[in-house]
């Protein structure tokens, strides 16, 4: 028999929309009881794409599949209040309320934190808006790219003397996410010693500047803001590189006599043989002219032949994987990372990433898959509140649910 998760016994209410998404999804992974709640038409994500096979469909959102993994789907009608009665119901025996509503629509909908608190005083609130609740641009809305641009990430992305890039995917609705589910986790720790719950006040902004680590130490000792580096990594000692056959990332902190040899066998070090290379501030001053010997040294061989020398070598070389290959990848098969997940009404197994973590005891796994809308409304409803049949019959047909 499998051993429960590390959280089984937690009641989570999810209230959030897509910015937020996986902060629940991360607690439902380790055995929460996470009901998501959304409106009787379907939560925002389940519009965005991509579709399974292509096919618009509420149930067939991939996106929304990889943030409600293990969660359970409860439609209800906020703007109704036998919808938000429902809601103060569930949260009066919940542990944590996890929402994302704009700031101040959480007390016009009457489950503000004095009104929450007051029904059920060890209740965690986490409350998740682009800038927080309280500041200037506190009733600002945002996206992921404006978020990343109004937390210093976009600036610093991209190459020198070019304007910022983008980063490539949702980098501030997930830094934002694991905040969340740290700060949900502290407060439940706190609570353990208090007996008392608490609300968090989480800003977007806030966690995706920082997790933008490298700008902050560098700005408080030199007092400047961090350049652009392309495929630099800000330490200087990483750059990407292009094999004949591939892209590779090259690394200057190994054992630098044994990489310096293995160019210089080859015929192509160039400079770099000079004493003063040997001292690392020396290669970090000179590194945008170290890297571009090294990228003519390796442009002719194989990516595969670089790795395996350089990993008998000790040199911390790598290869750039695209996403399609991780499927392939012999480490990540071996620790078990990707699982296939029943989809019975599809008749088929979807195969989802898993997580980064094994515990010994209490495990990460699948407990469901991602729900389909409103599936599990009825169950909720009476399980958790002890409604009758008709009483849930009369809701569904004035639309509350």
């Amino acid at each position: 028999m499998t051993a429960p998760g590390a959280l089984a016994g937690l009641k989570v209410l999810d209230l959030t929309d897509h910015r937020a998404h996986l902060c629940a999804r991360i607690l439902a992974d380790m055995g929460a009881n996470v009901i998501k709640v959304e409106p009787p038409a379907g939560d925002d994500a389940r519009r965005i794409g991509p579709f399974l096979d292509d096919v618009p469909h509420r149930d067939r959102s991939l996106f929304f599949w990889f943030y409600n993994l293990n969660k359970r789907s409860l439609t209800l009608d906020v703007n109704d209040p036998r919808g938000i009665e429902i809601i103060r119901r569930l949260a009066h025996s919940a542990d944590v309320v996890i929402e994302s509503f704009a700031p101040g629509e959480m007390e016009k909908l009457g489950l503000g934190w004095d009104s929450l608190h007051r029904e059920n005083p060890t209740l965690i609130l986490c409350s998740i808006a682009p800038f927080g609740q309280t500041g200037p641009y506190r009733d600002f809305v945002a996206d992921d790219t404006v978020l990343t641009a109004m937390g210093g990430m976009l600036y610093i992305n991209g190459f020198p003397g070019r304007r910022p890039v983008r980063p490539m995917g949702l980098q501030a609705y997930h830094s934002t996410a694991y905040f969340g589910a740290i700060a949900t986790m502290f407060a439940i720790l706190a609570r353990d010693q208090t007996g008392a719950g608490q609300w968090i006040d989480l800003s977007m902004q806030e966690a995706t500047a920082a997790a933008v680590e490298h700008v902050a130490c560098t700005y408080f000792e030199k007092k400047e803001a961090e350049p652009r580096t392309g495929t630099f990594h800000w330490s200087r000692f990483f750059r990407v590189g292009k094999c004949r056959d591939g892209y590779i990332m090259h690394c200057t902190l190994g054992d630098w006599t044994s990489l310096l040899e293995w160019v210089k066998a080859d015929g192509k070090a160039q400079d770099i043989d000079a004493p003063e290379y040997h001292e690392v501030l020396h290669r970090y001053a000179n590194a945008s002219h170290l890297f571009d010997v090294l990228d003519e040294w390796v442009k002719d061989y194989s990516r595969d032949e670089l790795l395996e020398r350089a990993q008998l070598l000790r040199q911390p070389y790598a290869s750039l994987r695209p996403p399609e290959a991780l499927l392939e990848d012999e480490q990540l098969i071996d620790r078990g990372f990707f699982v296939e997940v029943e989809h019975p009404e599809l008749g088929r197994k979807i195969r989802y990433p898993g997580a980064p973590y094994k515990f010994g005891a209490t495990p990460w796994r699948v407990y469901r898959r991602p729900p389909l809308l409103g599936e599990h409304t009825a169950e909720i409803l009476r399980g958790e509140l002890g409604m009758d049949a008709g009483e849930i019959a009369a809701l569904f047909a004035e639309g509350v649910i």
